[in-house]
């Protein structure tokens, strides 16, 4: 009898330690494709973007978008800071390539990006403009703050946003 209730035990324990070791393959099977290639998420820090996004905001970045079109003026962006590519900052495009920015006109592959919060914004007025290539993607989704969750936060900017500037 003892030796039964051991070999069962044994059983359970091997089939647990399988059942887990296939739930987490599967499980990465299906988060680190979405994770590298999809959509990634981003907090924000600081008070660049305010009204937009607050510091703290927790988005997911969608990475897809921009491999069919062009990033446009007025799209909020998250993007590798130009100066030190380790990091990551969000912006509004406010130039593309072709324009006249400041005297200067953009490169086919630059944007110039400024923070809806102008007075408390480091952006391409100081460091200049940011390539394509540092360009990550666009907010698909707020989640947190969850009273702030919405589809595609920062689309289009608010009258206050605009007196501000």
């Amino acid at each position: 009898m003892e030796e039964s209730v051991k070999q069962t035990y044994e059983g359970d324990v091997k089939t647990a330690r399988r059942d887990f070791l296939v739930f987490v393959l599967g499980t990465l099977a299906v988060v680190l494709p979405i994770r590298l290639f999809v959509a990634q998420p981003f907090i924000v820090q600081g008070a660049s973007m305010v009204p937009t996004f607050n510091n703290g905001d927790y988005l997911i970045v969608d990475e897809i978008s921009y491999r069919f079109r062009e990033p446009q003026k007025g799209d909020v962006v998250v993007f590798r800071y130009p100066k030190d590519v380790s990091k990551f900052f969000i912006k509004r495009i406010e130039g593309t390539p072709g324009d006249m920015v400041n005297q200067t006109k953009l490169l086919n592959d630059q944007y110039f990006v400024l923070g809806d919060n102008s007075e408390a914004s480091s952006d391409s007025r100081i460091w200049g403009p940011v390539p394509r290539k540092n360009i990550i993607g666009r907010p698909f989704v707020r989640l947190l703050p969850i009273k702030n969750s919405e589809l595609f936060p920062g689309k289009e900017k608010t009258s206050s946003q605009e007196q501000t500037k």
